[in-house]
């Protein structure tokens, strides 16, 4: 089946239909249905372990045994290679950072402007110096050398410099300070997302979520227990408490 379109004809950035992920012939998700918008900042939240990563494997993947239809900018991409879904524009800001220890920085960034797609380049190594000066400030250092902010940076400046437009960050805020977690995703999620950046964010930091996200999508028990405007889920704490736990 083909994606489906909006109401205004747009194929969705991200579409996936009835969805199941299992390890080891363990279900973790089960029926999965979820839209992404162009141009959406989702937050996927969960409390731990209710297979948020899971989902994001799934989506790239990277591992576990799927079933259901996974659309990417209204392609088909279910079992395609993880490098084939990245080319369509996808932008994977992984858990844990992922930088190359032994590179300097200028070297890190360097190597992710070599998977660039064959698209207009709308971010260059002096868009990523000036958009992240601290980046600049380090760019001799060895990427192992940097404060966890500092690397939540890198990989964030990264996926950007292939020129996606559908960036995926899994947990970024881990581990981050609150001044890192303001100076870094609170600044610049929403200006990303001004310039057409469809963003999904994976987080148990719902703070971070309720200053950033146009929508939410919680995951409990296996399946998605909500999806709607973030608004409404400020509003309801009853919900937050229910699902999250906060």
């Amino acid at each position: 089946m083909t994606a489906t379109t909006d109401r205004l004809g747009r194929t969705p950035a991200l579409q996936l239909r009835d969805v199941s992920v299992a390890y080891e012939g363990a279900d973790i998700l089960t029926g999965v249905d979820l839209t992404v918008a162009q141009g959406d900042v989702l937050a996927l939240l969960g409390r731990n372990g209710v297979g948020k990563t899971s989902l994001l494997n799934a989506i790239f993947n990277l591992g576990p045994r799927v079933r259901g239809e996974i659309h990417v900018k209204g392609q088909a991409v279910m079992g395609w290679p993880t490098h084939r879904i990245a080319n369509l524009g996808v932008g994977l800001v992984p858990q844990g950072r992922g930088v190359f220890a032994p590179l300097s920085v200028s070297e890190s960034l360097r190597l992710a402007t070599l998977s660039r797609r064959d698209v207009p380049e709308r971010w260059t190594l002096p868009r990523v110096y000036d958009a992240f000066p601290r980046l600049y400030e380090k760019r001799r250092a060895a990427s192992g050398a940097l404060s966890g902010g500092e690397r939540q940076m890198l990989a964030l400046a990264r996926a950007l410099l292939t020129q996606a437009d559908l960036l995926v960050l899994d947990e970024p805020s881990e581990g981050l300070s609150p001044k890192a977690v303001d100076d870094l995703l609170v600044h610049h999620l929403p200006r990303l997302a001004a310039e057409g950046m469809t963003v999904v964010l994976v987080e148990q930091n719902l703070s971070l979520c309720l200053r950033v996200a146009h929508r939410a999508a919680v995951l409990a028990q296996g399946r998605v227990a909500y999806d709607g405007a973030i608004a409404d889920l400020r509003a309801d704490r009853d919900l937050q408490h229910r699902l999250l736990g906060v």
